[in-house]
């Protein structure tokens, strides 16, 4: 292996970890931010795959032996892969301007309904760990754990719609 190859191998693998840390922020830029690093690691990744440039097929009247052309395949799957990930881009982007334009920053927030699932499964695993001191799994999910449920605000302004 010579040092470019490993040297574009190390550059792929730190694009693709930036790339993955940027998507797990709770920031919608900085998920767009990621999808386009790693967006950019695909393309690099494929172009790496393709190896050493070849030759083109056809060089005036001088024939050129089948081993030494370079592969189109990869070269227009790059393409497909840019013009992929500018679409998805555009997209993503359109959605957190409207996120944004919704809720006045960009953060995601918790899933409130997806939280409350979360610890009635803790209150029923606690249940049957310690032997079952408050009525079961059955009492807990449906007497215990009910809160009253909490209303964003950020959209009862006059003259707003949800």
């Amino acid at each position: 292996m010579n040092p470019l190859d490993l040297t574009m191998a190390v550059v792929v693998g730190g694009l693709y970890a930036l790339g993955f840390y940027l998507m797990l922020q709770r920031s919608l830029m900085r998920i767009v931010l990621g999808f386009l690093v790693l967006g950019h690691g695909t393309n690099l990744l494929l172009l790496v795959a393709g190896g050493s440039p070849g030759k083109p097929p056809i060089i005036g009247d001088e024939a050129v032996e089948p081993e030494q052309f370079a592969d189109p395949l990869l070269q227009a799957m790059a393409l497909t892969s840019i013009v992929i990930t500018f679409g998805l881009t555009t997209f993503l982007l359109a959605l957190a301007f409207r996120s944004w334009r919704l809720s006045g920053h960009d953060e995601v927030r918790d899933d409130i309904e997806d939280r409350r699932i979360g610890t009635v499964r803790e209150r029923a695993d606690d249940d049957r760990a310690g032997g079952g001191h408050g009525g079961g799994a059955a009492t807990g999910a449906a007497g215990s754990d009910r809160r009253p449920r909490q209303h964003d605000h950020t959209t009862d302004e006059p003259g707003e719609s949800p």
